[in-house]
């Protein structure tokens, strides 16, 4: 079957790949939540994305992703052709698979980097033949269809993966390589670590040390990602959880519900319920 032709197939509503019908309606204009982990391919169109609160535009072919937990919404779009592919943790993200391709690699949980990737027209016809393969195991429903399936969804992501090292935002110097060993360190613990000495102290670091790494790469200071990150979830929270400023604060570690609204309103010149009030009446 041609791609032209796919409408939805689905398993088990655990993975899907389905047509992303932008063409004909705007189907994210207001914030929502990602709640699986989600990989578009567009094709062919233009864009502007809102992606955890920061804006991202596109022109021409790209792959993007999204992680559980995300804020996606679109700002404005012409697209004619796309394609979603969408997962569960428990159908991919098991310890096993190779660091790189895993749901904690380069493509996920990487809240730092541009989400968007443009292959080539050769690396657009392997996935291209990825996918049909995945649309006939779809369709065929025989033995071993889980393991087939997934098998599918990891070579589209260990191409994808490929596709930006080629697009060389990846790079492998040690100072790369300790900036995500860092970020995933705030991402593990960022509700309860604080402290920059905390996070250079597990990666064998002085935080003067960690600093100099992180300055060389013309990244934000250890404290300053840190804050980010912190700032990122107690916004997702605010729009998205119900809970009271009282109870955020306590979720992400402050003791002090005061101090957390001293913090927020410093970071965003906004207090937590006067952000939360301006960004629902958006």
């Amino acid at each position: 079957m041609a791609l032209q032709d796919i409408v939805s197939y689905n398993y088990q509503d655990i993975f899907s790949l389905s047509i992303v019908a932008f063409e004909k309606a705007c189907v994210v204009n207001k914030p929502e939540q990602v709640h699986a982990y989600n990989m578009y391919w567009i094709k062919d169109g233009k864009g502007s994305y809102n992606i955890d609160f920061n804006t991202y535009k596109f022109d021409g072919e790209v792959l993007f992703f999204l992680t559980p937990g995300q804020v996606f919404s679109v700002e404005h779009e012409k697209i004619k052709s796309a394609y979603k592919l969408t997962f569960v943790r428990d159908f991919y993200c098991i310890q096993t698979h190779d660091k790189e391709v895993s749901c904690n690699g380069v493509l996920f949980n990487n809240i730092y980097e541009t989400p968007f990737v443009k292959p080539s027209v050769k690396e657009s016809l392997k996935l291209e033949i990825i996918l049909e393969g995945l649309i006939e195991e779809f369709q065929n429903n025989e033995t071993a269809q889980y393991d087939m399936l997934q098998a599918y969804l990891k070579q589209f992501i260990v191409n994808a993966v490929r596709i930006k090292k080629e697009t060389g935002r990846i790079k492998t110097d040690e100072d790369t390589k300790l900036f995500k060993d860092f970020s995933l360190l705030v991402e593990q613990n960022f509700r309860t670590l604080h402290s920059v000495t905390e996070y250079a102290k597990r990666l064998g670091l002085s935080p003067k040390s960690l600093t100099k790494h992180l300055q060389l790469l013309g990244a934000d200071t250890p404290s300053d990602v840190i804050k980010k990150r912190i700032i990122l979830e107690a916004k997702r929270q605010l729009i998205y959880s119900g809970e009271s400023v009282k109870q955020i604060a306590f979720s992400l570690g402050f003791n002090d519900p005061a101090y957390f609204s001293r913090f927020f309103t410093k970071a965003t010149s906004q207090s937590p319920l006067q952000y939360k009030k301006d960004f629902k009446n958006q």
